[in-house]
């Protein structure tokens, strides 16, 4: 299942986008090319297979990725709540 993507969670990543959607794209590159490169290369991959922008393709990859990155630090996992109940 995956974690629910919250409004403020939306929201940040995209002022964070806005602010400078092209140098965000080549920090998520260099990003992924270290934390996760078979994501990088799929990402890239499918954006330049598609006759869609691959700029574009990739930033909204990107995009959900880190939105869904996020997410999953900030949802409870069954070892969080045990260990709470524990307390």
């Amino acid at each position: 299942m995956l974690p629910l993507i919250t409004e403020e969670i939306r929201e940040s990543i995209f002022a964070e986008i806005a602010e400078d959607v092209h140098g965000w794209r080549k920090k998520m590159i260099h990003y992924f090319k270290e934390d996760n490169p078979e994501v990088n290369s799929a990402i890239i991959q499918i954006a330049t297979f598609t006759d869609l922008d691959p700029k574009a393709v990739a930033t909204g990859a990107y995009m959900i990725y880190k939105m869904l990155e996020i997410a999953a630090k900030n949802t409870p996992t069954i070892g969080n709540i045990l260990e709470m109940e524990l307390d």
